[in-house]
């Protein structure tokens, strides 16, 4: 639930967001409920197993489940990767539609050196 929580979530939110800080408060928002929402159906799973000849719990009792706080931990830190991935093409994807729509309103092509120039030339000839 969480992978597909990160999935989902952390590029588009870095993407679409102008703020990174509101970016990853809102992934980190979206992975903890959906953490929180995993935690407690594996809890239930494993309160709940053995009622059933091959019922294996998602926990054992006597042992502390420190491979999943690990496989969780980098989940959520490979969600700020993406959050991070997605503001940066996002930034240039913004700078890129600025840049055109400034081209646009001076009638000169993006690839020109100096707006100046080229609107002066479009002027001129």
């Amino acid at each position: 639930m969480i992978a597909v929580v990160t999935i989902l979530c952390a590029f588009p939110l870095g993407f679409f967001l102008r703020s990174h800080l509101a970016a990853n408060t809102a992934y980190a928002i979206a992975y903890l409920w959906a953490f929180v929402f995993q935690g407690v159906y594996l809890m239930l799973d494993s309160i709940n197993s053995g009622r059933t000849l091959n019922d294996e719990p998602a926990f054992v009792a006597d042992e502390f489940p420190w491979q999943y706080g690990v496989v969780t931990l980098l989940i959520f830190v490979a969600g700020f990767g993406l959050v991070a991935l997605g503001h940066r093409v996002g930034r240039g994807h913004r700078a890129r539609r600025q840049e055109s729509a400034r081209s646009s309103l001076t009638g000169t092509s993006p690839s020109a050196a100096s707006g100046n120039a080229a609107a002066s030339a479009n002027v001129a000839g």
